[in-house]
């Protein structure tokens, strides 16, 4: 299913709500509507500098390459580690605008859009879908740069339609793996659903110097963290600040850039497996590794 689809279930639903069906109805007849597809992947990013965007370096050459190999998605959630609310919310609008929402950078990376349409219907569809927490549609937003820096090399056609997912940044990691399980069935109509962060994200320590230096601590963290994905050992990674202690609080002086990859552990079931890609380190104290899960 493209675009095209997607626009036919919106008018479905449009009709049903003009014909006096319930919300909840209409929004039922539109999940329905969507034609069924091959069960999707779910990804983290690891997104790193904004400026991976439009550099012609290893990140974007690799993104290019992931977009070309992945089946063509029906639509794109994205969960950013740049979108912290208070609630849950989802982007809601039909055109979402590109937000560039960094500083000190050159002015071709201002220049950049990512004119992708949004998906109302969808949005609605998602929020109805999560009964964990009460979630909002949102009209505000857009697309932020842990969005489109990765979608502009991954899918740089902007033909798919993109809509975001915030971050409540005040609740507990179980919270976020709880509402990414409730997103399953976005799988299954052809949603790809992104989490975009970093396993880790220091940058007060940052090592400017451009060589190869990577802290003890990151890379520990980045083991630790990646051998409990290995084993699915869910309850050390919720745990994880409890057990890692400082090396956590090096790791994540804050942790926005962490919690996206709750949800998408939350969406990995039994019989899928995980594989890693760009797992290496930027500038000492970035983890770049990212990962898919797919059967």
């Amino acid at each position: 299913m493209q675009r095209r689809t997607l626009l036919k279930a919106g008018g479905l639903l449009a009709l049903a709500q003009i014909s006096g069906m319930s919300t909840l109805s209409a929004l039922e007849a539109f999940g329905r509507a969507l034609a069924p597809s091959e069960k999707m992947p779910v990804m983290f990013v690891g997104h790193g500098s904004p400026m991976n965007a439009i550099e012609d370096n290893f990140y974007h050459k690799s993104w290019q390459e992931i977009g070309k190999k992945l089946p063509k998605p029906q639509a794109i959630l994205s969960i950013s580690a740049h979108w912290l609310t208070k609630g849950t919310k989802v982007t809601g609008m039909c055109h979402p605008k590109t937000i560039h929402d960094f500083g000190g950078f050159p002015k071709k990376l201002f220049d950049q859009e990512y004119p992708a349409p949004g998906s109302p219907e969808l949005a609605k569809l998602t929020a109805q879908m999560i009964t964990y927490s009460h979630v909002q549609t949102d009209d505000s937003w857009g697309l932020d740069h842990g969005t489109w820096s990765v979608l502009l090399p991954m899918y740089p056609l902007a033909d798919i339609p993109v809509y975001q997912m915030s971050i409540d940044y005040d609740q507990p990691p179980s919270y976020h793996y709880e509402i990414g399980k409730q997103l399953m069935k976005l799988r299954e109509k052809g949603v790809l659903i992104i989490g975009s962060g970093n396993l880790v994200h220091n940058l007060r320590d940052i090592d400017w110097s451009g060589g190869n230096k990577v802290y003890d601590w990151a890379r520990e963290f980045d083991t630790k963290f990646t051998d409990w994905m290995n084993k699915g050992d869910i309850a050390s990674i919720l745990n994880y600040q409890k057990i890692l202690g400082n090396t956590a609080t090096m790791a994540h002086p804050s942790y926005d850039h962490l919690l996206p990859l709750f949800y998408i552990l939350g969406l990995q079931q039994k019989n899928e497996h995980i594989t890693y890609f760009n797992d290496r380190f930027d500038m000492a104290s970035i983890s770049m590794r990212s990962l898919l899960i797919r059967a």
